[in-house]
């Protein structure tokens, strides 16, 4: 059989977003302050778009308002200009102009970096679901298989887009633990035959407890080894997720929903403080539909009157959604709403794709660094969708109240004599909740508590 190189051609089908869904997905999924800043370059490069006091358009559609527009323009004439920017107007686009530009998000950055290593749209639906499901720190605390059953997918395949997912920068992201996060790194390094990735994989508890010396005598190397090992390892961020997170006291958190009770039942606003109202400046539309203008000019003010409407269309698109993703949360948690945090329920955003008929993964981008102000306190959306446990009653608990019930406990406990996790299980099962051990254990490590050895005071 010979072989040759050449050029061949081949017909195939295959998915494709295309720019102006790619744009709408980023504005779906971008939260509200740095939705403004996307908001503010628009307004600097596109002159037909400016501010509008205007109240929001309900439920008209684009296509309606442009054949308003029409017969608007046909009654006034070409040579209506509109009405002048008042000061107040100026203000705010000087403040458009003066306001620093907001750094983009951990969710934006890994996306952007997804769409230029893989073109495989199965895999890349996983690999957006497992970015979506990241926490600030950059960790992973949503299990493969919980994944795998939430988009329909074989496990494998959900492997396969996590390890996709752990290739991008930083270094580390989208571990699950502190051991594969740092792990992860070293092999950024190219340090998987090193003494710090064996410490690492095998000796991570002995570390944790400062037990150098042990460990030089089980690796058979000299305590000096193994306290250069140890700087090495401390050189690493064990939350890689924290470079998009900047100066927490800087941290700006802008709400996107308000749930307020009216005639006793919960209503959903989209606050509209958050983001400005935009529209078309009549003046320059007015252009279009003069004959005498340069050609040039006109094809110029149409593609800006055509980005300046997609740019409109994306934003109600992305209010509409939020509101209708918000809307089936508090019918699935009414219990939270009517009695606080103590009543949350388990919930899947596969739940709530199928009450609104969407996709989970639109629902994954919906809830993306978005927060609803609620009487209970301000939350951040993805707080509302978490699995959870069967109490010995029949009745469901969330993890959330399990995470709760442990701090709890810990923060109750005699300090000389603190909770092992095994002890917290028992007291766990006197109230109904059965759990393992290392499930303790793992919510322990999301909660940033130490183990028990490393908690006692003398």
């Amino acid at each position: 059989m010979s072989t040759s190189l050449g050029l061949y051609q081949s017909i195939k089908l295959h998915q494709a977003l295309s720019p102006q869904m790619q744009h709408s997905l980023t504005i779906l999924q971008a939260p509200a302050v740095e939705l403004s800043a996307i908001i503010q370059q628009e307004l600097l490069s596109n002159p037909l778009l400016e501010m509008s006091e205007d109240k929001p358009l309900g439920g008209q559609s684009i296509e309606g308002l442009l054949q308003e527009k029409e017969k608007w323009y046909d009654y006034l004439g070409p040579n209506f200009e509109g009405s002048q920017r008042s000061t107040e107007d100026e203000k705010k686009r000087q403040f458009f102009f003066d306001s620093q530009v907001v750094p983009e998000s951990m969710v934006t950055e890994l996306s952007k970096q997804l769409s230029l290593v893989c073109t495989d749209n199965t895999l890349l639906e996983a690999a957006h679901y497992i970015i979506g499901n990241l926490d600030d720190r950059g960790y992973l605390n949503t299990e493969l298989e919980n994944i795998a059953h939430e988009l329909g997918l074989p496990y494998g395949l959900v492997e396969k887009a996590l390890e996709l997912v752990q290739s991008l920068d930083p270094p580390g992201i989208a571990a699950r633990n502190l051991s594969e996060c740092l792990l992860l790194q070293l092999k950024a390094l190219g340090k998987e035959n090193s003494l710090e990735f064996r410490i690492v994989s095998e000796y991570l508890t002995l570390l944790e407890k400062k037990k150098l010396s042990e460990i030089a005598k089980q690796l058979k190397v000299n305590l000096k080894q193994v306290q250069e090992a140890v700087e090495s390892i401390r050189s690493l961020n064990p939350f890689p997720g924290s470079k998009y997170r900047g100066d927490e006291k800087e941290k700006i958190i802008q709400v996107d929903l308000i749930v307020v009770k009216e005639a006793g039942s919960w209503k959903v606003y989209f606050n509209e403080e958050v983001i400005p109202r935009l529209r078309i400046n009549h003046y320059y539309e007015s252009l279009l539909s003069q004959q005498d203008k340069d050609p040039y000019l006109k094809n110029y003010l149409k593609e800006k009157k055509r980005s300046g409407l997609f740019l409109i269309k994306c934003l109600k698109m992305r209010e509409s959604t939020l509101l209708r993703v918000a809307e089936a949360i508090i019918q699935s948690q009414e219990d939270f709403f009517n009695f606080g945090p103590h009543s949350l329920k388990p919930l899947t955003m596969s739940e709530i794709a199928k009450k609104i008929d969407v996709h989970e993964t639109t629902v994954s981008r919906a809830i993306a660094n978005k927060y609803i102000k609620t009487p209970h306190g301000i939350f951040e959306l993805k707080y509302f969708f978490n699995s959870g446990f069967q109490k010995e009653t029949g009745e469901f608990v969330a993890n959330q109240i399990v995470k709760e019930a442990i701090e709890r406990l810990i923060r109750n406990e005699d300090p000389k004599s603190p909770l092992s996790d095994q002890q917290i299980v028992a007291l766990l099962a006197k109230e109904g909740i059965k759990m393992a051990r290392r499930t303790i254990a793992k919510y322990r490590a999301h909660l940033k508590i130490l183990p028990s050895h490393l908690r006692r005071t003398s």
